[in-house]
């Protein structure tokens, strides 16, 4: 495997580096489910602390959730624990693993994708067909997916 030899000069090459790229778009979709499941076990486990009154406004608790593990599992790691478990890892334009303004912003710019049908399908179709894999919250922040680094 190929290892990032200078973090500061930002991502690397997808050409030089293929290996930091293989495969990631599939690994990502994987660990989204994995992630999806994570999150609606958590709903349930929340709902009881709510008297059952959740289930009233479960997407917007289940939103919330969403929101809080996306951005703490980031922000800790750079990888939801879905993304831990495929072995790959977020970086930012500059290389380096997210922070907590990172995460912050990266699940803000996901959810609102997530939110509407069309740039679901246009972050999807960039994922897979863009050279680093990035989908529309990567673009915009100009991060990245890649396969775990030592």
């Amino acid at each position: 495997m190929t290892y990032m030899t200078e973090p500061s000069w930002g991502l690397p090459d997808p050409e030089r580096d293929a290996d930091l790229y293989a495969d990631v778009p599939l690994k990502r979709a994987i660990a989204w489910v994995v992630d999806s499941i994570l999150i609606f076990l958590m709903t349930l486990l929340v709902l009881p602390f709510t008297a059952f009154v959740g289930l009233l406004f479960y997407g917007a608790l289940w939103l919330s959730i969403s929101f809080l593990y996306r951005t703490l599992t980031i922000a800790g790691g750079s990888a939801t624990l879905g993304m831990r478990l495929m072995s790959i890892q977020l970086r930012n334009a500059r290389g380096e693993r997210f922070g907590l303004a990172d995460a912050v912003v990266h699940t803000s710019i996901y959810m609102v994708c997530f939110s509407f049908f069309i740039p679901q399908v246009i972050s999807a179709v960039l994922m897979l067909s863009s050279s680093r894999g990035q989908g529309l919250s990567d673009l915009a922040l100009g991060s990245t997916a890649l396969n775990r680094c030592r």
